[in-house]
């Protein structure tokens, strides 16, 4: 499978569209969380507008009143079709998807099919807490399989967990980041033939939240876990969401290999109820007509990914940071600023900037935060100081 690169799309960059102001109008969580003098670089919300296509679906959408249930296919056929061209994957068969309200209670259905309660699901810290939050409340135990120091899945680390949790002929789940929250690695077509190996070899099930899909960046390209041999047993829980900034239009799609079908095809009618039909309209309306847009927020975010890792090299060199190859989130390590286990937590009190704790994020988030760079090169410019300034006050108050 060869990647297929995105085009110059001649689009403005989304991230140096919309003033601070215009943003600080907005009634989401991202904006409402702090008070006005914090900048907030924590929550997955990008500050962009929306897609042209987008606005004119949901726009039309009103005008109709089409504001009803769900129906068709349209969703999975743009997703499909964004596959073949995107990531060269024609394996993305419209028969074996369906609507679910989003991503991760996509993956709440998915493991509902194939564990039980009390089962162990297998996840690698540090990674998005919501795995650890919805796992446990589905009555399932999480078992940690730690990235490497490499931040790469270490696969003698997955195979002993594997072996652990399956002892006795346990049923077993592994929930997979792909691309990795909060890393932004991307999992090598090796990497993932070799989890499908090892999750063949255990009995292990894969269930894959590819919510960051689109959003790799540079010269990497994603690998779609159903593509790998071995990956025709797994799931996959896939949206339009993240890429193009529609969280509060809820939709998303549940992927399954050609061997999983029958798995899929057990999840209760009534969850397809969940997603939004505006939602829905939105998203396919992305994959469909939104990828100039996209093309040209990836070429912003790149310029963000470098442009955050020279700031911090020349304000704050004690902190360690491997740029991702996806997302827009930036994985810190703060632990030789001597903040603590929650760096987040002076730098929002002697910075005013939001970040998001590395504590939730498992095993490795201590002294660690995730900053999200999706936002215009002077603000960021603007946290990285206040940043810097935060690590001189906070030093001062300890002395």
């Amino acid at each position: 499978m060869t990647r297929t690169p995105h085009a110059t799309s001649g689009e403005p960059n989304p991230l140096r569209t919309l003033t601070l102001d215009r943003l600080r109008r907005r009634t989401s969580m991202k904006w409402r969380t702090h008070p006005e003098d914090v900048l907030p670089l924590w929550v997955a919300e990008m500050d962009v507008p929306l897609a042209e296509p987008i606005v004119r679906t949901v726009t039309g959408a009103m005008e109709l009143g089409d504001t009803g249930y769900p129906a068709g296919t349209a969703y999975a056929e743009a997703l499909a079709a964004f596959a073949r061209k995107r990531w060269d994957w024609d394996g993305l068969a419209v028969e074996r998807t369906a609507i679910v309200p989003d991503v991760m209670l996509g993956v709440v259905e998915m493991l509902k099919l194939v564990t039980g309660y009390g089962d162990p699901v297998v996840v690698n810290p540090p990674v998005y807490p919501p795995f650890y939050d919805f796992v446990r409340h589905l009555d399932r135990e999480v078992a940690e399989a730690p990235l490497g120091a490499d931040a790469r899945i270490d696969l003698d680390v997955l195979e002993d967990t594997f072996r652990r949790v399956t002892e006795g002929r346990r049923r077993a789940a592994y929930l997979l980041c792909s691309p990795h929250n909060p890393t932004g690695t991307v999992h090598t077509a090796d990497e993932l033939t070799a989890v499908a190996a090892l999750a063949e070899r255990y009995g292990v099930r894969v269930v894959a939240d590819e919510i960051h899909a689109p959003l790799v960046l540079g010269d990497s390209r994603f690998v779609p876990y159903l593509s790998v041999p071995g990956g025709e047993r797994g799931l996959s829980l896939m949206s339009a969401s993240k890429a193009w900034n529609l969280a509060g239009l809820k939709a998303a799609l549940a992927v399954a290999g050609a061997d999983a079908a029958h798995d899929l095809a057990r999840m209760p009618e009534e969850v397809g109820h969940g997603p939004s039909h505006v939602g829905i309209l939105a998203h396919t309306a992305a994959l469909r007509d939104g990828t100039a847009w996209l093309d040209a927020l990836l070429d912003g975010l790149d310029s963000n990914r470098r442009l955050l890792a020279d700031l911090l090299a020349e304000r704050l060199p004690a902190v360690r940071h491997r740029p991702g190859d996806a997302t827009y989130l930036a994985w810190l390590d703060c632990r030789a600023l001597d903040l603590g286990d929650d760096p987040a937590a002076p730098f929002l009190e002697h910075g005013r900037v939001a970040l998001t704790s590395g504590l939730p994020f498992g095993t490795g988030g201590a002294g660690h935060a995730r900053l999200n760079l999706a936002a215009s090169p002077e603000v960021l410019e603007e946290a990285v100081r206040r940043m810097a300034a935060a690590v001189e006050r906070a030093g001062g108050d300890r002395g």
